[in-house]
């Protein structure tokens, strides 16, 4: 599994949010940007984080970082998650792992003496010229909002 690398620019793509409106990491130019991969709506790893980030969203926004989680469940099953939870920031659904594959996410995990092929918990910070200036390899799901801030101040 090759990730991208301290330094490397925002990949180019173009992604479906929960609302099956089009996302384009070009829109994003010049701004703050944390993008994290998780591997699957509403468990309770995935759910932790995503409600971290949408409680810690005023002061995210305050310090004028956006952010966009990407997983490979469908469109529909991202509204179903953002609904349940109120998420309050877009959801990519990349079923084709095309973004996945890009950022290097995707490759053998461990579970319970099983190994398989899933999408690595990996979030990617990039600053306001599009530069990947840090990579949480293990992020602490409960307190990821305060995480990610810590990587601007």
């Amino acid at each position: 599994m090759t990730t991208l690398t301290i330094g490397s620019k925002l990949p180019a793509f173009i992604g479906t949010d929960q609302n099956g409106e089009s996302i384009d990491s070009a829109s994003y130019a010049g701004k703050k940007l944390v993008i994290y991969f998780y591997p699957k709506d509403d468990t309770p790893g995935c759910t932790a984080q995503a409600c971290s980030i949408r409680d810690g969203q005023e002061a995210l926004l305050a310090a004028q970082v956006n952010v966009i989680g990407i997983s490979a469940d469908s469109v529909a099953a991202h509204l179903k998650f953002v609904n349940k939870y109120q998420l309050n920031f877009p959801l990519i659904s990349d079923t084709e792992k095309t973004i996945i594959q890009q950022f290097g996410v995707w490759g053998p995990k461990k579970f319970m003496g099983r190994v398989y092929d899933g999408i690595h918990r990996m979030t990617f910070i990039f600053d306001q010229t599009n530069t990947l200036i840090k990579i949480i390899e293990k992020p602490n799901t409960k307190d990821h909002a305060n995480e990610v801030l810590a990587c601007f101040q």
